[in-house]
């Protein structure tokens, strides 16, 4: 395998929130046209793992996961630091793509998302897109941390080795936080849309809503369950490692 075919690291975010009558509902968003990888496709939010997920700094900003307790669930082949890098990777971009920020106080203490909050983390998000803030700079800045118990690991992906760009992708489970609302459109996301797995699934059949097969996989795993409860119940204590 030459070294540009080497998948790199990566992590997604299926989020997630109750429907108002039964079931479930995912946060589908589409990637730009123009995109080079998955341009025009609907798929989670998510992307490439940086050396700054797993750098001191940012893993010092993390709550609810250890490097060590990271490192079980995704297996030995990580040390602790990068495993625990994965799931600050998988909440960074979620907050970029998104703008939906899983996190606590300093104390562990749940974040009140009031107006003012709002407003300083919507310029921190600009800011942060435009590389002028770091992702532990926001949240040094606003005394918080990321919060890794809110993400249940869920299912492990790898591009096949005939696509010139490839990813091995862990793919996590997060209820949508009841004081927040996703962005309806960023810097890679054209559209937004909530859905049901089962109605997902059918406007993909009728060729409304395009996806690749780990997307499919992934909504067709999620229509087995009946409520949000069930499904993070299944899988937060669930260990998903990819053959060595």
């Amino acid at each position: 395998m030459s070294e540009t075919e080497k998948p790199k690291q990566a992590s997604t975010v299926i989020l997630l929130r109750s429907a108002q009558s039964r079931g479930i509902e995912v946060f589908l968003t589409r990637r730009p046209e123009q995109m080079a990888f998955l341009g025009g496709m609907y798929c989670f939010p998510g992307g490439t793992v940086r050396k700054e997920d797993r750098a001191a700094a940012t893993l010092h900003r993390c709550h609810g996961l250890s490097p060590a307790e990271a490192r079980k669930v995704v297996g030995s082949h990580f040390n602790p630091q990068e495993a625990l890098g994965l799931w600050i990777a998988a909440i960074r971009e979620l907050f970029e793509e998104a703008g939906i920020l899983l996190a606590v106080t300093d104390s562990g203490e749940p974040v009140v998302m009031n107006r003012e909050l709002n407003r300083r983390l919507a310029e921190k998000h600009a800011s942060l897109l435009a590389k002028a803030l770091s992702f532990d700079g926001l949240l040094e800045s606003e005394h918080l941390r990321c919060d890794a118990s809110r993400l249940a690991y869920f299912s492990y992906w790898q591009t096949p080795s005939q696509f010139k760009i490839r990813f091995d992708t862990r793919f996590y489970l997060a209820a949508l936080p009841a004081d927040q609302t996703p962005l309806s459109v960023s810097h890679e996301v054209a559209h937004s849309l909530w859905l049901s797995p089962d109605r997902a699934l059918q406007m993909f059949g009728q060729g409304h809503l395009p996806m690749i097969f780990p997307t499919f996989a992934s909504l067709r795993t999620l229509a087995d369950f009946d409520s949000l409860e069930s499904l993070l119940a299944e899988f937060k204590t669930r260990r998903i490692n990819p053959p060595v």
